[in-house]
């Protein structure tokens, strides 16, 4: 896929979900030295879906998502996210957390197992 249609999709995520363009830009380099996540990405572009192929420790970008919507809904709960129904920003985010998650995997599989959103007894 062109470098062009990507960069323009990764364009109108951060528009649509209020990132910059320094956001933008780092999330394309971050992104264009990943091969895996790279082609995973572009597999979303073009299916609206994910292949679940690129993994890290054996978590996919969904495993991310569904994490992350944890702590999204207990920051929905204050109402300080800034993701309140952006399913685009939630996507970037995810992407941009998988790509993080390359360089040292332990510290997010740490808190992917350990740290949960609100919707238990007890939590606060």
């Amino acid at each position: 896929m062109e470098e062009q249609l990507v960069r323009g999709f990764i364009q109108n995520l951060c528009i649509y979900s209020g990132e910059n363009e320094e956001f933008a830009e780092n999330f394309w380099k971050k992104l264009k030295s990943d091969e895996e996540i790279f082609q995973e990405f572009i597999y979303y572009m073009e299916h609206g879906n994910f292949a679940c192929k690129a993994k890290i420790e054996g978590y996919t970008v969904i495993d991310v998502m569904i994490w992350q919507m944890d702590h999204f809904k207990a920051r929905l709960d204050r109402d300080n996210s800034g993701t309140r129904q952006n399913g685009d920003k939630m996507l970037l985010l995810a992407f941009d957390t998988l790509l993080n998650m390359r360089k040292n995997p332990n510290e997010y599989i740490q808190k992917m197992q350990t740290e949960t959103g609100t919707d238990y007894p007890d939590k606060y």
